[in-house]
């Protein structure tokens, strides 16, 4: 029986790279994988990019209204679907990759981010944490120079200083924005820092 996978994590904690190396792993040994990331995500374009180096085309950019079931059944023998930056699925596209894995039988690993900037889900991310079948935390530790503890929310940089103002969706790279990981202590202590609730 196949599952809907959600393997997620905060910046940095490898998720594209893990992505790209699951992709590799199947079609190893012969079998046909679908990637597809959501359109919104402009980073690196129609490609799925770590920032270790690595990158790879993707089959599809996802759009809101697209349809994942639609995507799935017009593809022939197809043995996993991979999505990438998940956090920018829509509720109905995470319903639709249960769909997928557990009546399809295909197996659906969707990775991305469980929060934003300000700690708050995204809408992909809470549906796949309410109905994954599969729930998988990628680690990883807090940017703060000195501290060594896990890092899992994500602050935002803007012109290289933290903010916690601004809309949900702010991509990398786009007006010179970037994110780090942090762990909840220093994120803490970043927003009282900034005053920011």
């Amino acid at each position: 029986m196949s599952k809907l996978y959600f393997k997620y994590g905060a910046m940095n904690s490898g998720k594209s790279t893990i992505l790209i190396q699951t992709a590799y792993n199947y079609e190893e040994t012969g079998k046909k994988v679908i990637l597809i990331k959501p359109a919104k995500d402009l980073k690196a374009k129609d490609k799925v990019s770590s920032r270790i180096g690595v990158s790879r085309k993707v089959d599809y950019l996802l759009k809101e209204d697209d349809s994942l079931v639609k995507i799935a059944e017009d593809e022939k023998n197809v043995n996993c679907i991979l999505i990438d930056e998940a956090q920018f699925l829509t509720k109905k596209q995470v319903d639709e990759a249960s769909y997928i894995a557990n009546v399809l039988d295909i197996p659906v690993l969707c990775y991305g981010l469980r929060t934003d900037f300000k700690g708050n889900g995204f809408p992909g991310s809470i549906r796949l944490l309410e109905i994954a079948d599969k729930l998988e935390e990628l680690k990883t530790i807090c940017s703060t120079p000195g501290c060594s503890r896990k890092g899992t929310f994500n602050v935002r940089y803007v012109n290289g200083k933290i903010t916690c103002k601004g809309s949900q969706v702010a991509i990398d790279g786009k007006d010179n924005v970037t994110y780090k990981s942090v762990c909840p202590k220093c994120f803490y202590e970043l927003q009282s820092k900034k005053k920011i609730k």
